[in-house]
C-alpha cells in the first residue's frame, strides 16, 4: 500500500514539475525588466489595450449560448433514446462523433461556402437577411453554429457517461408511479442525477470556445482568442504575457463553473 502511495505521489510530483517549471519560467520572463527587477508593463498594456474587454465579453457570451444550445439539443435527444427508442442510440452516437473526423479548416471552408449562397442564390428571398444576420460582428451566430458542431462529440461523451451510471428508466418509472408527469420526472428526478455530467459537458464546451482560434480567424471575427493573437506580436514579453493571461482567464472561468456546481450539490445535500 505504501508503495502504491509513493508511486502516485511520484507521478503527481513529476507531472507538477513538468507543468509548473515552464509556466514559472514564462511568468518570470514576462515580468523581468532585464535590470534585476520586475515590471508588469506587458500585462498593463494588454489590459488597457483597445478591444480587450469587448473581445472577452464576446467570447463569454458565445460560450454561454453555445452551452445552452448544445444542452438543449443533446439532453432531450439522449433521454428520448434511452427511454423510448434504444435502437436509435448507435445512430445518435455516430452522428455526434462525426465532427471528430472533419478537420476544422474543412468545416470552416464548408461554412464559408454556405454563407456565399446568400448573395449568389438567396438575394431575392427572405433567407438572405438571415444569412446576413448570423454574420453580425457584435454577436456572430455563425460561430455558435460552428462551436456547437465542434463541441458535440465531447459533450455527448460526457452526458452519455453520466447516463451510463444512472438507471434512467427505473427512475422515471418510479417517479411516474408516484404520480409525476413526464416533464416533472425528467426535471426533478433525472436531471439532478445528471448534474455532474451536464457540468462536465459545459466545462468542455466553454474550454473549447474560449480557446478556438482557427474558425473565428478565417471567418473574420474577433473573439478573445483572435484578439490575443493579434495583440501579442509586438514584442517577446507581450507574447508570453498574452499566453499567461489567456491561460489564467480560462482557468478562472472553468474553476468558477466547477465551484458553482459543487456549491449547488452541497446546498442540496
Amino acid at each position: 500500500m505504501n508503495r502504491i502511495r509513493f508511486g502516485r505521489g511520484l507521478v503527481l510530483l513529476v507531472c507538477g514539475i513538468y507543468f509548473a517549471v515552464p509556466m514559472a519560467a514564462s511568468l518570470w520572463f514576462s515580468i523581468d525588466d532585464n535590470k534585476g527587477g520586475t515590471t508588469f508593463r506587458a500585462y498593463t498594456e494588454l489590459l488597457n489595450a483597445p478591444g480587450f474587454s469587448d473581445s472577452l465579453v464576446l467570447s463569454l457570451e458565445l460560450a454561454a449560448v453555445t452551452v445552452a444550445v448544445l444542452l438543449l439539443l443533446l439532453v432531450p435527444a439522449v433521454l428520448a433514446a434511452r427511454l423510448g427508442a434504444p435502437k436509435l442510440r448507435p445512430v445518435i452516437e455516430v452522428m455526434c462523433s462525426m465532427p471528430l473526423v472533419v478537420p476544422v479548416v474543412a468545416l470552416t471552408t464548408g461554412i464559408i461556402g454556405v454563407l456565399r449562397w446568400g448573395p449568389d442564390y438567396l438575394q431575392d428571398t427572405p433567407f438572405f437577411q438571415t444569412i446576413v444576420a448570423i454574420q453580425d460582428p457584435d454577436f456572430p451566430i455563425v460561430l455558435v453554429i460552428a462551436y456547437v458542431l465542434m463541441a458535440l462529440p465531447f459533450a455527448y461523451r460526457a452526458i452519455d457517461s453520466g447516463l451510463r451510471g444512472v438507471d434512467v428508466v427505473t427512475l422515471v418509472e418510479a417517479a411516474r408511479n408516484c404520480g409525476a408527469g413526464w416533464l416533472r420526472a425528467v426535471f426533478t428526478v433525472v436531471l439532478p442525477n445528471l448534474r455532474s455530467a451536464l457540468l462536465n459537458a459545459a466545462v468542455l464546451t466553454v474550454a473549447l470556445v474560449l480557446g478556438e482560434f482557427t474558425t473565428a480567424s478565417i471567418l473574420g471575427f474577433a473573439p478573445f482568442s483572435v484578439w490575443i493573437n493579434t495583440n501579442g506580436k509586438s514584442d517577446g514579453q507581450m507574447s508570453v504575457a498574452v499566453s499567461m493571461l489567456s491561460l489564467l482567464i480560462v482557468w478562472l472561468v472553468l474553476l468558477l463553473m466547477s465551484a458553482a456546481g459543487r456549491g449547488r450539490r452541497t446546498a442540496r445535500s
